[in-house]
């Protein structure tokens, strides 16, 4: 009976918490969302339902790509679909290196 109990905790923590239809305090247990942040997402709510990721970046102060990311990773969802609009920092797209100065370069492309 506990290990029943245990699995129905752990599976509700892993829940995904839909931005439509959360509560004040369901959306204040998310990492990344305290009392500030779930109150401006609770009354720009009140103006309608968010349609999609960037309705609510464009909505709600505060959240933007970064953090969309970090409380997607959190388990929110705006209709059910997670945050997939920024890649993450490692698919960056390295700065290239200014060539060397010390001619190496230069020899390893030289004709023999």
């Amino acid at each position: 009976m506990l290990a029943i109990m245990a699995m129905l905790v752990a599976t509700a923590s892993w829940a995904a918490v839909d931005v439509n239809k959360a509560t004040d305090a369901e959306l204040d247990a998310l990492r990344g969302v305290g009392p500030a942040l779930s109150k401006r997402i609770i009354e720009a709510r009140k103006q309608g339902a968010f349609k999609d990721w960037p309705d609510l970046m464009s909505r709600v102060k505060g959240v933007k790509e970064k953090a969309a990311a970090t409380l997607s990773a959190e388990g929110l969802t705006v209709n059910g679909q997670s945050f997939a609009g920024a890649a993450a920092p490692a698919a960056k797209v390295a700065k290239s290196e200014p060539p060397k100065a010390d001619g190496a370069s230069k020899k390893a492309d030289a004709k023999p």
